[in-house]
């Protein structure tokens, strides 16, 4: 589904929890001096302003980053929290491949996907300078497969399709399953909505046939009593840095008092050791 505009959606709770995840992950991987190749299936346009008319019709960046970026959070997520900060100063959010080019180092590289029309000109306007970064106007699932296994180095892999349609369920599941074949040392990190639907359990089940070890299941649910409803999100990681729940623990305990829900509680599981 291509009429999906992730800035409707840019600093929410979902982003919230998958860009937490994403910078503590980072931030582990650099602690050894081996290149890292972080691969987004799902890129969008990577920088989004917190002030335009489709942020304002939903106002969920200040449900999520914009309710913590005024608190200090650097004890717990100080890489993320630099980045907020210096793009919320501009009134602008950092999407997954932006937030990702910023904390990678000189000698790391990022392979972007996206196929919106309208996404992937802001996309290429951004990266194109920059020599660490491959571009590509194409389907990242089917990409994917030809970049695994990388050589020399680390890999890891961010899934975070909009879920619009049922088939990205099964989309994401196959492409885990291929990826994982070919490199399962590598770091998967996927992103999905926590809603009822018998595809999203199915997904659940069948990554977790497929990861043979380490596998680890992360969720951020917050409640709205006087409009009577639930935003959930969740990311599940495979192969995630040792350090990765227990991080995510103490930065969500500070994290959930802030945002302005009647009720949050974030969760993190143990699926496979």
């Amino acid at each position: 589904m291509l009429s999906y505009r992730h800035e409707f959606h840019a600093g929410n709770v979902g982003d919230l929890i998958k860009h937490s995840v994403l910078s503590l992950i980072i931030d582990y991987l650099k602690q050894k001096p081996a290149p890292i190749r972080y691969i987004d299936t799902h890129a969008g346009a990577g920088l989004y302003s917190t002030r335009s008319a489709m942020a304002a019709k939903t106002g969920e960046y200040g449900l999520g980053a914009g309710a913590i970026v005024s608190h200090d959070l650097s004890a717990h997520l100080g890489s993320y929290m630099n980045v907020l900060t210096r793009y919320a100063a501009r009134h602008q959010y950092p999407g997954s491949p932006l937030l990702a080019a910023e904390l990678l180092r000189a000698q790391d590289k990022l392979w972007l996907y996206e196929l919106h029309t309208t996404e992937f000109p802001i996309l290429h306007q951004i990266f194109a300078r920059d020599r660490r970064v491959h571009l590509a106007h194409a389907d990242g699932y089917a990409a994917l497969k030809g970049l695994l296994p990388v050589q020399n180095a680390r890999a890891l892999v961010l899934l975070d399709p909009s879920y619009e349609t049922q088939s990205d369920y099964a989309a994401v599941t196959q492409c885990v399953e291929q990826g994982y074949s070919r490199m399962p040392h590598g770091v998967f990190a996927i992103w999905y909505p926590v809603v009822n639907n018998p595809a999203l359990a199915i997904m659940i089940k069948k990554i977790s046939a497929i990861a043979q070890n380490k596998l680890w299941r992360f969720e951020l649910t917050a409640t709205d009593g006087e409009k009577s409803g639930m935003t959930a999100t969740g990311m599940l990681v495979i192969n995630p840095p040792w350090t990765l729940a227990r991080d995510l623990e103490a930065a969500f305990q500070k994290i959930c008092p802030l945002l302005p829900f009647e009720q949050t509680n974030f969760t993190a599981t143990c699926i496979k050791q």
